[in-house]
């Protein structure tokens, strides 16, 4: 599916995605990754939900959210509820989604100017 932006103005967006992609601004990403309005972490492990453990949410932490939005592949699936204790302790919300909502949500939420990230598992 191909999303049309109007006006990018220096923000990171999905502009695509599909079942083995998702693409920011244009350029295609086919692994996991985290958006920002600000910028893109392409380095990021998690091949599954099932296999996050406390450091990956420790390290979202850290990033100064609102939100975090984690997509988890084509499937809703939800990571383990004792993994997200570091984003409680920082007043991060956390909405688990399907990749595909999780690009929407981030779009919608990023173009009103908060403070949120997207996780995705590809």
């Amino acid at each position: 599916m191909k999303l049309h932006l109007q006006d990018a103005s220096n923000t990171h967006l999905f502009t695509a995605y599909d079942a083995d992609f998702v693409a920011v601004n244009g350029k295609r990403y086919e692994h996991s990754l985290i958006v920002l309005p600000e910028r893109v972490i392409s380095e990021w492990q998690p091949l599954a939900p099932d296999v996050m453990t406390a450091e990956h949410f420790s390290a979202l932490a850290e990033l100064e959210l609102e939100i975090l939005l984690l997509g988890t592949g084509p499937k809703l699936r939800f990571p383990s509820p004792r993994l997200m204790h570091a984003l409680a302790q920082q007043g991060i919300g956390l909405e688990t989604m399907d990749t595909f909502a999780a690009c929407r949500t981030y779009n919608i939420l990023a173009a009103e100017g908060r403070k949120v990230a997207a996780a995705l598992i590809l």
